[in-house]
């Protein structure tokens, strides 16, 4: 997917970070992925399960062509696919974290700090 790259306007670090993670599924994977490391497509599809097979594939390709993930498939019969954080990805885990923290604070009446 080709990005646009922003001109440094104000408000333009949050469009491209949400350009990288924007996508009904793409948070709750990288959220499963900060907190239980590398994970098989199966394991994935099993935390997800509103998510549908190709959704959950289109996802996945997508933040593996951004960097945030990095993939490698086994030569198995049936295929082992696995999944993990890139370097790159592993920047964006304040964020995704925040997003959990933010969550469970309004949930439970805490302020949000």
């Amino acid at each position: 997917m080709q990005r646009q790259v922003y001109d440094c306007t104000p408000g333009c670090p949050v469009e491209s970070t949400l350009q990288v993670i924007a996508g009904k599924w793409k948070s709750v994977i990288l959220y499963h992925l900060f907190t239980a490391g590398t994970c098989r497509f199966s394991i994935l599809q099993k935390r997800l399960p509103g998510c549908s097979r190709r959704m959950l594939a289109r996802q996945l390709q997508e933040l593996v062509q951004d960097g945030v993930i990095a993939k490698r498939v086994y030569p198995v019969v049936p295929p082992k696919t696995e999944y993990w954080i890139t370097p790159f990805g592993q920047t964006l885990k304040p964020v995704i974290m925040a997003m959990e923290t933010w969550e469970y604070n309004s949930v439970n009446g805490k302020p949000r700090q």
